[in-house]
């Protein structure tokens, strides 16, 4: 068995593992690069290998960074199925269909205003691909083997993270590979803690906080200060978050804070329609996260639900005090954009960044103290109050992402990946001093040998 790396190797994002056996060839992920130009610029270029020559992928969860580039690779000739959880296929509907219009809409405004060196500017893929590849989705529950290619089985195991996350497990006669995806804290409030990693000769492990723990706070706290002191000055709090799974989060929390009375009555608006689909999902899916039925209730408690594009332009317009939560999660794109050039100008209002933010984002940018970024061709000057949380990042961190590792009998190599450089390579150092492991951080398009 061999296994090669097309993708997350020097960056959080973009995941793509090939996975070779007998001539058979199963695909790990198929996510989109983001960030600095020169990483979504892999997005137009080929797979690594011949996208035909793939029999079948294998999908961690419905994050874009993971599954956004599933349209292309239909596009460029897979015509296998994509396999995944019954959850994460509920999501990729969501998530894959909003991906493609917002490329195409992309396009079509880079060609109405002339913002573009391409004539004419096009997607990288359409809403036509999307449905294609939406076609190829397959469903497997947790724990169940699955033969997913001749000679390959699979299963999948829960991640946390978000709804229907998994760790996947590829096994031959010849070695298997076990690949963490993304992996949720012990403590979410609201995922389930990921179950144990099954045994596998090598281990593929996501390092984004491979280099830090998440600040030993309370979050709720922290939420707490940030509203009040916004609302005092008569403010809105902005809060760019990724639709799947932060918003929910964030939804959850804000509505606790203000039943105990912690935070002032504000009104609460989620303006992203991804959002909004996701915690309808949220809600009907009781048992696959921690919340019950009352919690659930409570968390759409007295909030906005905005629908249509005209609301959402009016909707900072309003004035404060008010929170919005919106998408995306890193102001690479979205109706949080609008509501940035309105409201970064204004000291009286706050950005609150609640998680990583990928290099080359605006969100880094903010969280880095720029006080100015570039939104729709303009620079928009930053004067609001600017706040980062990691304590509401749904990664685990260094040190539980260490112990829940360390429950897997240790595997004869490891390999981090989803990582910055410097985070990917402490927790290589941090992993062998802990617990022994023979751990190596890859390059893009390396190819390694997997054996018993």
């Amino acid at each position: 068995m061999r296994l090669a790396f097309h993708g997350a190797t020097d960056t959080v994002t973009g995941s793509r593992f090939v996975v070779e056996h007998d001539g058979t060839r199963v695909l790990v992920d198929c996510g989109l690069f983001q960030g600095v130009k020169r990483l979504r610029r892999r997005n137009w270029e080929p797979l690594g290998v011949p996208s035909h020559s793939v029999d079948a992928v294998l999908l961690t969860h419905a994050h874009l960074d993971h599954s956004g580039w599933l349209p292309r690779l239909v596009a460029e000739g897979f015509d296998g199925p994509i396999w995944c959880t019954p959850l994460t296929g509920s999501l990729l509907e969501i998530l894959l269909r909003d991906a493609a219009y917002l490329a195409e809409e992309e396009a079509r405004h880079r060609n109405r205003h002339g913002t573009t060196r391409h004539r004419p500017a096009l997607p990288l893929y359409t809403t036509e691909q999307a449905e294609a590849a939406l076609a190829r989705v397959r469903t497997h529950p947790f724990g169940a083997s699955l033969d997913v290619a001749p000679g390959l089985r699979a299963m999948f195991t829960r991640a946390g993270h978000i709804l229907g996350a998994a760790c996947v497990r590829v096994a031959s006669e010849d070695g298997s590979v076990s690949f963490t995806g993304d992996v949720g804290r012990p403590d979410d409030p609201v995922m389930l803690p990921p179950a144990p990693l099954p045994a596998a000769d090598v281990v593929v492990t996501e390092s984004t906080y491979g280099d830090r723990t998440h600040p030993a706070t309370d979050v709720r706290d922290l939420l707490g200060d940030v509203v009040r002191r916004t609302a005092a000055r008569g403010g809105i709090v902005l809060v760019p978050a990724f639709a799947v799974g932060r918003a929910q989060a964030l939804l959850h929390l804000f509505g606790d804070l203000r039943d105990a009375g912690e935070i002032p009555d504000v009104p609460i608006h989620c303006n992203s329609p991804m959002a909004n689909s996701v915690t309808d999902l949220l809600v009907a899916s009781l048992g696959e996260h921690r919340l019950d039925a009352a919690a659930c209730r409570r968390l759409s408690k007295d909030v906005d639900f905005v629908r249509s594009a005209q609301a959402s332009r009016r909707l900072t317009e309003l004035g404060g005090p008010r929170i919005v939560v919106t998408a995306s999660g890193m102001l690479t794109g979205g109706r949080v954009l609008h509501h940035l050039v309105q409201l970064a100008p204004d000291d009286r209002n706050t950005v609150l960044l609640p998680g990583f933010q990928a290099a080359g984002t605006r969100g880094r940018a903010l969280a880095e103290g720029a006080d100015r970024v570039k939104v729709f061709g303009r620079q928009v000057p930053v004067r609001a109050e600017v706040v980062q949380l990691d304590a509401l990042s749904a990664h685990a961190d260094r040190d539980q992402l260490t112990a829940w590792l360390a429950r897997t009998p240790p595997p004869r190599r490891a390999y981090a990946v989803h990582g910055e450089p410097h985070a990917a390579d402490a927790l290589r150092l941090h992993l062998g001093d802990e617990l022994g492991w023979d751990v190596e951080v890859p390059e893009l398009g390396d190819v390694v040998e997997v054996a018993p």
